[in-house]
Order: structure tokens, then sequence, then C-alpha cells
């Protein structure tokens, strides 16, 4: 651990409480808001507790993490497309709430921030199996194709628990219309998927013959 990193880690942090709390509560025109709050606190107590758990077990992943940039030019668009799903699902989910657009039962708002953090714990074991996970497409010095646990399953498990994260987030919010534009993610993440495995193909050693033996690069049975 280093206090660079550390102070890295917390503004990095800090922003994105500061952002996601703009982009929420903003658009609602209050704090009263519930699920806006649960949001917020499921989405960002995780996060910090994880990252220090990052900081003292691995620092060099936490770092890689947060020295992501995305340089392919096919991933760096994909990336921006999540972002504006991200912008625009956060804002509509404030006005929802403003104005009354959709209502969803209360019950649906916990159910959904239940699945929220079995997904964040399924997230977590997607990053103790595999230390080699980044937020970019790369392969790194000593890389090895990881196929037990959850890759033994299907390909991707790192995506599949955030098409649960993020497809739960809309309905925490309590927003149907956010819901749909988060319907854009499983498109998304499907382009950035393919872009990754061809990548892999050339530049990973046994990534081919993993791809024969883990049918599934998603969803088991399905995709």
């Amino acid at each position: 651990m280093t206090l660079k990193l550390f102070v890295q880690a917390i503004i990095k942090f800090s922003l994105g409480v500061v952002l996601v709390g703009l982009l929420v509560f903003l658009p609602a025109g209050t704090l009263d808001y519930f699920g806006g709050r649960l949001f917020m606190a499921i989405l960002f107590i995780p996060m910090f507790l994880a990252g220090l758990v990052m900081m003292v077990k691995n620092p060099s992943l936490l770092k890689s993490r947060l020295d992501a940039k995305e340089e392919e030019k096919e991933q760096s668009l994909v990336v921006k497309l999540s972002g504006l799903m991200f912008l625009a699902g956060f804002i509509v989910a404030g006005l929802d709430f403003r104005f009354g657009w959709s209502a969803l039962p209360e019950w649906v708002t916990v159910a959904a921030a239940i699945l929220f953090l079995l997904s964040y714990a399924l997230y977590a074991e997607v990053m103790r199996e595999n230390t080699y996970l980044s937020r970019t497409i790369e392969v790194q010095e000593g890389q090895k194709v990881i196929d037990t646990g959850l890759y033994g399953i299907v390909r991707h498990p790192m995506y599949s628990a955030t098409l649960l994260l993020f497809l739960s987030m809309p309905l925490v919010l309590g927003s149907v219309y956010s819901f749909v534009i988060f319907l854009a993610y499983p498109l998304i993440i499907a382009k950035r998927i393919r872009g990754e495995e061809a990548f892999l193909e050339r530049e990973l050693e046994g990534y081919s013959e993993y791809k024969a033996r883990v049918r599934y690069r998603l969803l088991p049975f399905v995709w």
C-alpha cells in the first residue's frame, strides 16, 4: 500500500459518490427519495469495503482498475456507450420519481436491492478467482487462462455479474423507464465480449482451447 494509491482511490471514490448523487437526486428534486438513498448505500458501501480489501490484499489489482483507460478504438466506443446509458438511466430515474411517470411497489425495490448485493458478492468472487482482471482489454505479463470455479461455467463471469448488477439498478431506483434504458446493456456487453475474445485468442496462449471446453460466454445454456 502506498499513500499515493490511497489518495488516488479516495479521490476517485469521492468523485463517484458526488457524481452519481447529483445525477440521481438533482433530477428528483429532493433527497427524500427512498430508492435513491438505498441505491447510493448498496452501491458505495460495498465498493468502499472492496477497495479497502484490495488495497491491503492486492494493491496492484486496485491500481490497474484505477488507472484503466481503454486504448482500442472499438472498445473505447463500448465504454462511451455504457457511460451514456448510465447518464441517461440515472437522470430518467430521478425525473421519474419527481413526476411520477411510473411507480413500482416498494417490495420490488427491496428485492432488486437484494439481487444487487448478491451480484456484488458474485463480482467479488470473480475478482478473487482471477487476479488478472482489468477494466481494459489487455494481456498482462505472466497471465494464464483461468478455467476453474465460475470460469468453468461461463467464460466471462465478471460480465455475468455486471449484467445482474446493472439491470437491478433501475429497479432499486423504482423506475420502469430507466429499466428500459438499461436494457441496452446486454447489447453493449455482447459487443465488448466479441471484441475481447478475438483479442484473447490472438494474444493469450490456451484461450482457443478454453473456448472449446467452456461453451457459454455469459449465461449458462443461453449464450
